[in-house]
């Protein structure tokens, strides 16, 4: 055995398993990041801040709404029509499991 697998041996799993697999995208995990940061923000808001289209940003918003980590809300300012995104609490419980597997996966790096 190793010395590294001598030193791992007895520490449990490793900190990759804690990773949501739904953030393993870079696009899902930004907007993720974004609704985190606010209580909550226009459709229009978090497709600029990502940078991408409105189609690929309503593609991953109903993935993450199917799975209970966002929330979308339809309404109108004046006569047009708006869309507000929320990060739920599971979403916001995810997000920081994330982020903490992430960084104990960094850890030892620095």
């Amino acid at each position: 055995m190793t010395q590294g697998a001598l030193e791992g041996a007895g520490r449990g799993p490793h900190p990759r398993h804690a990773l949501a697999p739904l953030l393993a995208s870079a696009v899902r995990l930004s907007i993720v990041a974004a609704l985190a940061a606010v209580e909550k923000a226009e459709f229009a808001y978090v497709r600029d801040l990502v940078e991408i289209t409105d189609s690929a940003l309503s593609k991953q918003v109903s993935r993450l709404e199917e799975v209970g980590w966002v929330t979308v809300e339809k309404g109108q300012v004046g006569r047009r029509p708006r869309t507000w995104l929320r990060l739920t609490e599971d979403g916001a419980t995810a997000y920081r499991r994330h982020l903490a597997a992430l960084t104990a996966i960094a850890g030892p790096l620095r």
